[in-house]
């Protein structure tokens, strides 16, 4: 059994939030495959102990109430508060935003400081974080309308509707990872089909890391979200961002797991030290 490892000697980066614990982290035998993988993908090429794992909840990030709709206020929020934490006691200094597409509606192209970006010896933050946000209003009804979670790709309604379920899931990927940007912290979004990841009846049993460590090795936040994937006995499935969270955790063992989800119509973050018996 693997235990999240608390660092004393590190230097705690995270706003002053108390401890408390959420939800049941017993791992059951079901998990066994996980903590398989992850034992075969310890190596010593692994990067420094992740710093923190943050789950986003759908419900914070996301209006449930209306179709593939964002809640901007509480993402830009989020994304705030996680730059706050990644820049720790350092002095607050200019956010050098890294969108550089223009979006819908804007009446002029982005202004881009590239002589900032020159004279700047660093980005001054601790990118050694792993965000993993759930879907919202964002792939649900994609998913249930079709019976993607199901599986039965031989059915093209099944198979459509995976298509439709991951064009949904990715698009608020984008919007997440363009958000975090915007606060200047360097998000590199990665969807767990795209990266390999797999189920056997919806148990992860293949989980390949290597683009998240070499993500994290070049200073990357990688962001990943709830997915649709592959499943060697229903065709395919819906991988949560729950079990991607707890994939992760065994993995890298991270000082740190905190979720910000949505709680009496409060945005709050909870920081919680996981073990797992």
């Amino acid at each position: 059994m693997s235990t999240i490892r608390q660092d004393p000697t590190a230097q705690n980066v995270l706003p002053p939030l108390q401890p408390s614990v959420v939800g049941d982290c017993a791992r059951t035998s079901r998990e066994a495959p996980m903590a398989e993988a992850a034992t075969e993908q310890r190596s010593p090429a692994t990067p420094r102990p992740v710093r923190c794992i943050v789950k986003l909840g759908g419900a914070a990030i996301t209006n449930k109430g209306e179709l593939e709709s964002i809640d901007e206020g509480s993402l830009r929020s989020a994304c705030a508060q996680l730059r706050q934490a990644m820049s720790g006691d350092a002095t607050p200094e200019k956010v050098m935003g890294m969108d550089w597409s223009r979006r819908p509606g804007d009446p002029a192209d982005p202004v881009v400081d590239t002589e900032g970006f020159r004279d700047m010896a660093g980005l001054g933050i601790d990118t050694n974080f792993i965000v993993v946000h759930g879907a919202g209003s964002f792939g649900h009804f994609q998913a249930s309308r079709s019976g993607v979670h199901k599986g039965g790709l031989h059915t093209a309604l099944v198979k459509a509707g995976f298509v439709a379920t991951r064009i949904s899931v990715t698009s608020l990927n984008q919007e997440v990872v363009r958000a975090m940007a915007r606060e200047g912290i360097p998000s590199i979004g990665l969807s767990p089909f795209a990266c390999g990841w797999s189920t056997q009846q919806r148990k992860l049993v293949s989980a390949n890391a290597s683009q998240i460590i070499q993500s994290l090795h070049a200073g990357f936040v990688p962001v990943l979200h709830g997915d649709g994937v592959l499943d060697e006995l229903l065709d395919c499935t819906i991988l949560s961002g729950d079990v991607i969270i707890r994939h992760l955790a065994q993995l890298l063992s991270p000082k740190y797991v905190v979720f910000l989800m949505f709680m009496e119509y409060m945005t709050v973050l909870q920081l919680t030290q996981m073990q797992y018996f």
